[in-house]
């Protein structure tokens, strides 16, 4: 971090390098949207590029730079219209799942996607950081400025509100 702070180049694409698919990941469970995604990422190395001098040296980066993707996504999401994607069109072939194991699975979806909707907006986050993305609580209560407790609690009673909305077949 030195190095960065001092303007290496080198240094600062080895940080980008280390830290952007965890960025990128973080940034399209919030905005679902890959290009948003991709964008958001970029403007946050941008962003952290510009206030490296003011990142507090023997502090790790990826929480700090996480944060930073977290709010941008956050904001971004609440201020720009995100794209809309076309539908597959029905006549469209199908080249795997048969069409009751893809009945199964849409009805799954959608009812954890209800489910999910239940859950408030940092209970979904820490759900999907923790089980989808592989987070520590630790980590996870870094990147939110939360206590770990804090972050065990929530993901106890998210799994609990998941498991009761999608009843112990899917538990």
């Amino acid at each position: 971090m030195r190095l960065v702070q001092r303007g290496d180049h080198a240094a600062f694409d080895a940080l980008v390098l280390r830290h952007m698919r965890r960025g990128f990941s973080i940034a399209f469970r919030i905005l679902g949207q890959r290009e948003d995604a991709e964008d958001l990422v970029q403007d946050a190395l941008l962003a952290a590029l510009e206030a490296i001098d003011g990142f507090q040296p023997g502090k790790p980066f990826g929480p700090w730079f996480y944060r930073i993707v977290v709010n941008r996504a956050y904001n971004a999401r609440k201020t720009r219209a995100l794209r809309s994607t076309e539908e597959i069109p029905a006549a469209a072939a199908a080249s795997s799942p048969s069409p009751e194991q893809s009945a199964v699975r849409a009805d799954l979806r959608r009812r954890l996607a209800k489910a999910m909707e239940s859950l408030s907006e940092r209970q979904r986050l820490i759900v999907r950081l923790f089980e989808l993305e592989g987070f520590t609580g630790a980590e996870i209560a870094e990147i939110l400025k939360i206590r770990p407790g804090t972050v065990r609690w929530d993901l106890h009673r998210a799994r609990r509100i998941l498991r009761d909305s999608l009843g112990e077949e899917h538990g």
